[in-house]
């Protein structure tokens, strides 16, 4: 199984497209708080989030309370400030892909604790950083593919419509 972690995310568009990537995929989301926006079921009709019932979300009060129940075999951290490429990671297992708060990444005292499972996304030394969706649809795919994919779909909708008829 994989997971995508979000330590108190900011902007509800990005969860909201990282919560599609988990649908799409069969992650778990886990969301630690604080989060900046209303997760209800009233907030997430009125977004217009048609996938969310799709979607595993798990909310935890803290760090603390999301390692004690899930554990951190299958850790990775992710961030700018991570000491390799995520290239060199082995994913070849089910995976927990914790991502930082937008607008300043995860806690120094856990990029510490975590400093061999932390990794980051390879870009040019000016630009600051990428999308959060946008990185956790690339590490997570990378996991998938080496994973082999397992449970999703090996033709495309076309194809798969195609052997309906």
């Amino acid at each position: 199984m994989n997971n995508i972690v979000l330590f108190a995310p900011e902007i509800p568009q990005n969860t909201g497209a990282i919560a599609r990537t988990c649908a799409a995929t069969g992650t778990v989301l886990h969301l630690i708080k604080p989060l900046g926006f209303d997760i209800s079921d009233a907030a997430v009709k009125r977004a217009g989030l048609d996938y969310w019932h799709l979607v595993d979300v798990r909310v935890y009060e803290d760090v603390g309370e999301y390692l004690r129940k899930n554990g951190d075999g299958d850790l990775w951290l992710l961030s700018t400030k991570a000491p390799r490429s995520y290239a060199d990671a082995d994913f070849s297992g089910g995976v927990s892909l914790m991502f930082g708060r937008e607008t300043s990444g995860l806690p120094e005292d856990l990029m510490a604790r975590y400093r061999d499972r932390s990794i980051r996304i390879p870009m040019k030394p000016r630009a600051r950083s990428l999308n959060l969706a946008a990185s956790a649809a690339i590490i997570l795919y990378d996991a998938l593919r080496q994973q082999g994919f397992p449970g999703l779909m090996e033709k495309g909708i076309l194809a798969v419509e195609d052997d309906f008829q």
